[in-house]
């Protein structure tokens, strides 16, 4: 490994934080969507002062509560998605360098009958609802006759996904596990193909359900490398907090740790700044987006990146003199908009580093892999095919 500039890079992914409408948000029906905008105005004014010194207002002066800093403490930008989607896989891998120009197969009005008699005879249990649903209002109309029958609760979103809920005390989560990766080996490829096939056991009586944190994701493999193999390959660390190694299926991931929570999340990051690694710590935040966004939800959005901005001052204390921050999100998922789905928009970009003078605009390309081939080249490990390093300008 050669000596590089920074030794250790978090990069913090706000699941679902998008900043304003993309330039292509009318293809995608999201005219209009604002994420942090829109959240500020439910608010009545956004209180994120840890952000706002960092430069989020700079990057969009337009939300409410959040000024633009006279003297940013981070370089900034608002970066575009190049690829074709909107959902959690593709942001985050072309986050990490990868162009996506097939979008994964969605199936809004429920799945075919062809796929679910085949998932019914494979996991020898029936299946109740096979429709586009929240997932918290599907176990509150089906979790009953569940756990009466024993059926497995199928539903996906506007998303590429299938979603198997199933209480704990019915299906055991190691049943549900083995059920998933069987759905998982049916939907790779052809007309099936799905972006990720999702445990969400459940526990509680009728009236009183609650989701547990035993989710798990099976994801597709990425389609190609990304700058996590690269980093791997290398013998640098490539650390995934969250659903990050579920989302690349394991591919270039060193050491992966699950969180309960975005402020387990949080936790989980600080705890790992105490130690020795040389390249990558990657955490993704989902509550945002699961939470909130989904369900359409800005109040509660809203205290979410309040009580995640209260968790920075804890991060920065902890920065090393040669340790890189970066913080962004995948898409977004506008509160107020119309539907569940996620929305086509900007994302923002934040980095620090604590010999930085005065923050300023970063000069970006048009991808969010302009952030994979920045830590490409700090590492001078192979570059993404997309994207365009801003390491210069830092």
């Amino acid at each position: 490994m050669k000596q590089t500039r920074f030794k250790r890079t978090f990069l913090i992914v706000m699941d679902s934080v998008g900043i304003g409408e993309a330039p292509d948000a009318e293809k995608f029906g999201d005219k209009g969507a604002h994420t942090l905008g829109h959240i500020a105005e439910h608010m009545n004014g956004l209180k994120v002062p840890n952000l706002e010194k960092l430069g989020l207002g700079n990057i969009d002066p337009s939300i409410k509560g959040v000024s633009p800093s006279e003297s940013p403490e981070a370089n900034y930008a608002k970066l575009p998605e190049l690829s074709n989607g909107k959902d959690t896989m593709t942001g985050h891998w072309e986050i990490m360098g990868l162009h996506i120009k097939e979008p994964f197969q969605t199936f809004p009005d429920g799945f075919p009958d062809e796929l679910i008699d085949m998932l019914t005879e494979k996991w020898g249990r029936g299946i109740l609802g096979n429709k586009a649903a929240s997932g918290t209002e599907i176990i509150t109309e089906l979790g009953e006759e569940h756990m009466k029958t024993g059926k497995l609760i199928v539903y996906t979103s506007a998303d590429s996904v299938l979603q198997i809920a199933a209480h704990e005390d019915i299906v055991p989560i190691e049943e549900l596990y083995k059920i998933c990766e069987t759905a998982r080996e049916m939907t790779r490829d052809g007309k099936y193909m799905l972006g990720r096939i999702i445990a969400r056991p459940f526990v509680g009586k009728p009236g009183a359900f609650e989701r547990t944190s035993n989710r798990h994701d099976y994801a597709l493999k990425p389609f190609g490398r990304t700058v996590m193999n690269e980093l791997k390959d290398s013998g640098y660390d490539s650390i995934a907090l969250g659903k990050i190694s579920d989302i690349f299926d394991g591919e270039g991931v060193t050491k992966s740790i699950r969180t309960k929570s975005n402020m387990d999340g949080m936790d989980k990051l600080i705890q790992s700044m105490d130690e020795d690694f040389t390249g990558l710590n990657f955490l993704n935040l989902v509550d945002f987006d699961a939470l909130f966004g989904h369900r359409r939800d800005p109040e509660g959005y809203g205290k979410a990146l309040e009580e995640f901005d209260n968790r920075l001052p804890e991060v920065f204390e902890k920065l090393q003199d040669d340790d890189l921050l970066m913080i962004t999100a995948d898409h977004g998922n506008d509160p107020v908009h119309h539907g569940t789905d996620h929305t086509r928009e900007y994302v923002p970009l934040l980095v620090f580093h604590k010999g930085m003078q005065s923050g300023k605009e970063l000069k970006v390309g048009h991808t969010f892999a302009d952030i994979g081939a920045t830590v490409a080249e700090i590492y001078d490990v192979k570059k993404p095919e997309i994207g365009s390093s801003f390491l210069s300008q830092l």
